[in-house]
């Protein structure tokens, strides 16, 4: 069978709609319509003879010949990927879409308030920022890089380490006032702390003094999958959180809020940028990824609090 520029990118299509999981997530990342999309896809059908995607009202799924199918265009695509890449011996140019995740309070104030300097670097560049404090399938997604914060329990990704959240123990001031500032992490036990709970440990809040660590499990009545949330649960006064510095360090800064056991050392979680370990990392996704890496380890707001 003759592959044609048409025939490759409507292989490409078909990929990124099983990627998706929908026609319409792909006319709209492609900037062209629904019916475009299908009108593709049913030629594709038709020169091939055979279904390759099982439609109903719920959802979409490949039959047997479409999985086949699926996986030899991946393989094809990707050694063409590669083929262009090898010609272009690094002079690859940055452009084109780059889909980027990450948790909200992080993407909103981390990375959003960077683009601005980053396209001004890359102006051939356009950038789908998706927020969501759920870990995102990067593939299901459409995802090209996403950053994360803490341990990375996928081991099948590609990771590259591009910072660190240094934590702090914060209530307000009014907390404080009424219920009295703990002075060791034992003591945290008596007071309400505010609890993130997509951390695989919310409850056990972790400190280092002089190399010994010291463990504590807490308890209270609140707790959120959002950091901003947790943010204004302190502001309110409702209790005592282990949060990011980014997080408040306007309000540390302002004295809306008090960091507390700073004689101890909070654990730290890392930030990873990761991409799908079936993809080549492309020039735009490499300029990304480098420029957060640079860009965090200078902003004074990740820093520890001294």
């Amino acid at each position: 069978m003759r592959v044609t520029v048409d025939k490759l990118n409507a292989m490409a299509i078909f990929v990124r709609v099983v990627e998706r999981g929908s026609f319409t997530a792909v006319a709209r990342e492609m900037h062209t319509s629904q019916p475009t999309i299908s009108k593709i896809l049913r030629a594709l059908e038709t020169g091939l003879g055979g279904k390759l995607i099982s439609r109903s009202t719920r959802k979409l799924s490949l039959t047997d010949e479409g999985q086949r199918y699926y996986n030899e265009c991946r393989r094809i695509l990707e050694a063409v990927d590669a083929a262009e890449h090898s010609f272009k011996s690094g002079r690859e140019n940055i452009a084109g879409h780059l889909r980027v995740g990450s948790s909200v309070s992080f993407g909103r104030l981390q990375i959003a308030p960077r683009l601005p300097d980053f396209l001004k670097r890359h102006p051939e560049l356009e950038i789908d920022l998706q927020l969501n404090d759920q870990n995102q399938d990067l593939v299901s997604e459409g995802l090209d890089v996403t950053l994360r914060i803490g341990e990375l329990n996928d081991s099948g990704l590609i990771a590259h380490h591009v910072g660190t959240t240094h934590r702090v123990t914060v209530a307000s001031p009014a907390y404080l006032k009424k219920n009295g500032q703990p002075q060791t992490p034992r003591e945290l036990g008596e007071h309400n702390c505010l609890l993130f709970n997509l951390l695989s440990n919310q409850n056990l809040w972790c400190f280092e003094r002089e190399g010994q660590r010291h463990d504590v499990r807490v308890k209270g009545n609140a707790q959120s999958n959002n950091s901003e949330a947790i943010r204004e649960m302190v502001l309110g006064g409702l209790g005592i959180a282990l949060s990011p510095v980014w997080l408040f360090s306007e309000d540390l800064k302002a004295g809306r809020v008090t960091a507390i056991l700073q004689d101890y050392t909070a654990q730290s979680l890392p930030i990873h940028a990761v991409s799908p370990a079936n993809r080549r990392q492309s020039a735009r996704v490499k300029a990304f990824v480098d420029y957060m890496a640079q860009a965090l380890e200078q902003a004074p707001e990740l820093d520890p609090i001294k």
